[in-house]
């Protein structure tokens, strides 16, 4: 999972809705949504995206020790999910990703990046070298204007609904989707 795996909409940065969900509606529905992809994936890898990580951020701006904090897992359910900022399979890495894309990230390390957090974005981009191919695979998102979650974000541009698919860790491929 390339992050931003749930919303937490009531802690947003952005202007939130005063009528909106309460935190706690809100993370009892993603934890019910999770629990049905931690049946199907039940060992996992989880890039902790900045949607992800409202929580603890805001605890941090009000200097909570990380002792008063549950981790990811105990909250949400997941004990065999591995919550990482990025993880490399197969000599890719995998980032949620939030300053700059995926191109540039694959250029500036040397090496073949997934990554998330930019929702209007979805591409693969070959990097070819004299000794080494590599890619930036910007994988989009799965949420468009009419989710609850992307209220913040529905005067912006459109969403690219896709997702990414790595092949043995040389090939990228972006899947678009549609909402209907």
């Amino acid at each position: 999972f390339i992050g931003d795996i749930i919303d937490n909409h009531f802690a947003s940065f952005h202007q939130t809705d005063p009528n909106g969900v309460s935190g706690k509606d809100e993370l009892e529905e993603a934890i019910k949504m999770i629990q049905d992809w931690y049946e199907a994936f039940p060992e996992a890898y989880i890039t902790i995206g900045n949607h992800d990580r409202m929580a603890s951020r805001k605890a941090f701006a009000a200097s909570l020790p990380k002792q008063w904090v549950r981790t990811y897992s105990e909250v949400l359910g997941t004990p065999k999910w591995k919550w990482v900022m990025d993880v490399i399979i197969d000599g890719v890495r995998y980032i949620h990703g939030e300053g700059g894309t995926a191109r540039t990230r694959a250029k500036m390390d040397g090496i073949s990046t997934v990554q998330g957090h930019l929702h209007t974005q979805a591409y693969v981009e070959y990097i070819i070298g004299y000794d080494r191919t590599i890619f930036g695979l910007q994988v989009g998102c799965g949420i468009d204007f009419e989710q609850y979650a992307f209220a913040y974000a529905k005067a912006g541009k459109s969403p690219a609904l896709a997702c990414g698919v790595v092949l043995e860790g040389k090939t990228g491929i972006v899947v678009p989707m549609t909402n209907n």
